[in-house]
């Protein structure tokens, strides 16, 4: 087996993306869990995520990532030549386009900050105040908190954008999130969405902005508690947030990820962030997919009132058969 010079191997890594060996092996594109930079890819069971422009890959559900020679050998490839000859087998595969694909932009896209500012905060019947009160059943109350904290804009289209933001407080992105979009700021970066006091001992972890917003709801807010998203990944700055955050007083870390395998997978991480930090732990574990379809499961269960007229104690037994009950050590 003939070994490729290095202008060579960078040859193909520029011509060959991780896309066009997935889509090759039968792997299928997931739509509704993808955005333009973080595209998921499924088989059977298993998960491959690309990223940087189709140059980069990880699988969330172990610390596997690379290029696309890293990603053949995930595939099968016994070593680095093996990997070499099966990319370059692949030169002039050309990968079906993704719906989301354009042309790239002419314009330069103003800073972070300018964006976000550039947006008008949600409002009573604004678009993006309907989505997340009659769509997602959110109720007013959970809403205009996360305006008074600084961490919703309206997006385009009736979407909402979530902030992420430093411990400090310095913007560094935001979920993108609508009735036809979901995606994070081009250009920003993922932390934490944070709603509730920054110095709570309780740390609620979630995936998703909606996600944390409806635990708060199902939880009447807890006065106690600060609810986060690490945004749909486990970003490197996100982890150090977490362990930053379990330095707290006190402190307990709730892995209330979705129930699923990949919940379960980021639930075992934050849970040795908690052994090796010593915080304490919890898994809650929604009962549906994910924490929003509980809140609007409630909701219906409820159709003659409001969940802000409910009250503490109707919120907690809900919370005590779906939140409190699936604990470490009944998972």
């Amino acid at each position: 087996m003939r070994i490729m010079e290095k202008k060579e191997i960078e040859e193909l890594r520029d011509r060959v993306g991780c896309a066009a060996l997935l889509q090759h092996d039968g792997w299928k594109l997931d739509l509704k869990e993808s955005t333009r930079r973080a595209i998921k890819y499924r088989r059977n069971a298993s998960i491959v995520i690309v990223i940087h422009g189709d140059r980069g890959w990880f699988d969330p559900l172990s610390p596997a990532k690379g290029d696309v020679f890293d990603l053949a050998q995930h595939l099968g490839a016994q070593g680095f030549a093996q990997a070499c000859d099966h990319v370059a087998s692949l030169i002039g595969f050309v990968p079906s386009p993704q719906p989301w694909q354009r042309d790239n932009r002419v314009s330069p896209l103003r800073s972070i900050a300018e964006r976000w500012m550039y947006r008008r905060l949600p409002g009573d019947d604004s678009p993006a105040w309907s989505y997340l009160t009659i769509t997602r059943r959110l109720p007013a109350a959970i809403v205009a908190a996360c305006v008074g904290q600084a961490v919703l804009r309206e997006g385009p289209r009736g979407s909402i954008w979530a902030a992420h933001r430093r411990d400090d407080g310095e913007l560094l992105g935001w979920e993108e999130r609508g009735p036809q979009w979901r995606g994070f700021a081009t250009g920003g970066s993922k932390e934490l969405f944070r709603l509730g006091p920054s110095a709570a001992s309780r740390i609620c972890i979630t995936e998703a902005a909606i996600d944390a917003m409806s635990v708060a709801a199902i939880e009447a807010l807890r006065a106690d508690t600060l609810y986060v998203s690490t945004g749909g990944g486990w970003a490197p700055a996100s982890e150090n947030a977490i362990r930053r955050l379990a330095t707290h007083t006190n402190a307990q870390l709730v892995a209330a990820t979705d129930n699923n395998r990949q919940g379960d997978v980021y639930a075992d991480r934050i849970q040795r962030i908690a052994a090796e930090t010593g915080a304490a732990y919890a898994r809650s574990r929604p009962r549906a997919g994910d924490w929003n379809d509980d809140l609007i499961t409630l909701f219906k269960r409820m159709p003659q009132a409001p969940i802000t007229a409910v009250g503490r104690l109707a919120a907690a037994r809900f919370a005590r058969r779906s939140i409190y009950c699936n604990r470490l050590g009944r998972q």
